[in-house]
């Protein structure tokens, strides 16, 4: 082989090295098998991925096969954004209730058998936790994903989460860099920005992201958003200042940089995703996420002559894709060393703890207003006031509490009711019966805060149940505060309801 051909190799190596590009289909394809055997050595998987945990082993399995270290990365939050469970809802509540509970050996446990479940079926890295202190409550994407808006809660839970996943050998991805929690503009549609001073970003921003460090986080994303004390003319993704200088440099960020999708318009609508990425890695970005909106070869294979085009056009330094590349290899590799050391005879492993989701699930959930001032409740009618989902959330996820309220009070009926629709929709379904309003985030939908009220003055004994941020004044005659949407969310609250 001539030199100039090793080097074509070795660069088209490290390019798709540092990609993690989804599919489509609940197995492999074959152009994702043949480009593993050629370098790639990450994919991002998401709910089209995946029936069940045995069928998510075996698809681990195949790309195995194909290399033993292969990164299978998957954005498994727990709580509202799950993957693993997209068809019923979460086991495990998100941030939110952990951080409401505040107890960081629940959250680490949690984690852990959270963790224990994707190794399991053969993941190794999770797009997870978000560490974003959630400042901003009318914050469209991070809300009940964030542990709360307390810096230091934030920071310890973080922590917690971190050391419980990564102790079942999956790797953690702490998110999103440098902090999303301040913003009002979902990046999945535009560019956001946090205008705040330096002095409030170190206080308050980065301090979950020093304890994520410290715990030893293996992985970090980064956000798409203007910050423009630390870079006022490029978002943290494609950032210098922010990725190489802030967190490599001054946070002193030895592990893995992932950017988030570059498929999100942040990005794609302002840069392409073929600049930036060429941008993200030069900044000092060792991995490019493109894999949850553009799922095909064609995307793998544009990226990854962008790539090497831009080594070859001297706008990317070689050695700086070599670096990321390296990053992600060795990443694969402490993955490929922790499973092998999990599995050894003799190896201590946590043992399992299938319940741990729902007990604490129904440690979070807060109760105002009495009881008895709601009973009997009587073959209720459930009113889903439903918000369109964000994006990151998606809308295939079941939420609510009619199910699992139907499963405990024979005779229960529901309805879901889109924004536009009022209390006197729901009194005219509902009838004479109890009415369960079940709403997400009333405080930033107008018209969920105007049913509440119209409802309430003419049913005292509403029961109301928060499923989002509990920010609006509480109402009804019970208003329970579930600080997620999880399917264990909604059994805690029913158990409530129902008097079990």
């Amino acid at each position: 082989m001539t030199v100039l051909a090793h080097r074509t190799d070795t660069l088209t190596r490290d390019a798709l090295a540092v990609l993690q590009p989804g599919f489509e289909g609940t197995t492999a394809p074959a152009w994702v098998l043949r480009r593993v055997s050629e370098g790639l050595t990450a994919v991002g998987l998401f709910g089209r991925n995946i029936a069940s945990p045995d069928q998510l082993a075996a698809l681990t399995a195949q790309l195995r096969r194909e290399r033993d270290d292969v990164l299978v990365a998957i954005d498994e939050e727990g709580g509202d954004v799950t993957r693993l469970e997209v068809r019923g809802g979460s086991s495990f509540p998100g941030n939110l209730a952990l951080g409401a509970v505040d107890d960081t050996d629940l959250t680490r446990d949690v984690a852990r058998e959270l963790g224990r479940r994707l190794a399991e079926c053969g993941v190794n890295l999770n797009w997870a936790p978000s560490a974003d202190v959630n400042s901003n409550p009318d914050n469209p994407v991070i809300g009940v994903r964030s542990f709360g808006a307390d810096t230091q809660l934030a920071a310890r839970h973080t922590a917690a989460y971190v050391e419980g996943l990564q102790a079942a050998g999956v790797a953690a991805c702490t998110k999103h860099f440098p902090g999303h929690g301040d913003t009002n503009v979902d990046s999945h549609h535009a560019l956001p920005r946090i205008d705040v001073d330096l002095e409030t970003l170190a206080a308050r921003e980065l301090v979950p992201f020093r304890a994520a460090i410290e715990a030893g986080t293996l992985a970090v994303m980064s956000a798409h958003i203007l910050v423009p004390a630390l870079d006022p003319t490029r978002p943290a993704t494609l950032s210098p200042q922010i990725l190489t200088g802030l967190l490599r440099k001054e946070l002193g960020y030895e592990g893995l940089i992932v950017t988030d999708g570059m498929e999100m318009n942040a990005i794609a609508g302002t840069y392409g995703i073929e600049r930036g990425s060429v941008l993200a890695i030069a900044a000092g970005a060792d991995a490019i996420c493109v894999g949850g909106g553009l799922a095909d070869e064609e995307t793998v294979l544009r990226l990854r002559d962008a790539l090497v085009a831009a080594v070859r056009e001297g706008s990317l330094p070689e050695e700086r894709l070599a670096e990321a590349a390296a990053r992600v290899r060795s990443l694969a590799e402490w993955t490929r060393r922790s499973r092998a050391a999990l599995a050894a005879p003799g190896a201590h492993q946590e043992g399992s703890a299938p319940g741990i989701g729902l007990a604490a699930a129904r440690r979070a959930v807060t109760v105002s207003g009495s009881p008895a001032a709601a009973s009997p409740v009587n073959a209720p009618y459930v009113a889903t006031l439903a918000p369109v989902a964000n994006v990151a959330v998606g809308d295939e996820t079941p939420w609510g509490v009619a199910g699992e309220l139907a499963a405990l009070i024979p005779g229960t009926e529901s309805g879901v009711y889109p924004e536009g629709s009022s209390a006197a929709d729901i009194l005219a379904a509902a009838g004479n019966r109890t009415v369960v309003a079940v709403v997400r985030d009333a405080h930033r939908h107008p018209w969920m805060t105007e049913a509440l009220d119209a409802l309430v003055a003419v049913r005292p004994q509403t029961i109301v149940v928060e499923m989002g941020l509990p920010r609006a004044a509480p109402r009804g005659a019970l208003y329970i505060a579930t600080h997620g949407a999880a399917r264990v969310c909604g059994k805690a609250a029913a158990e409530v309801i129902a008097g079990v």
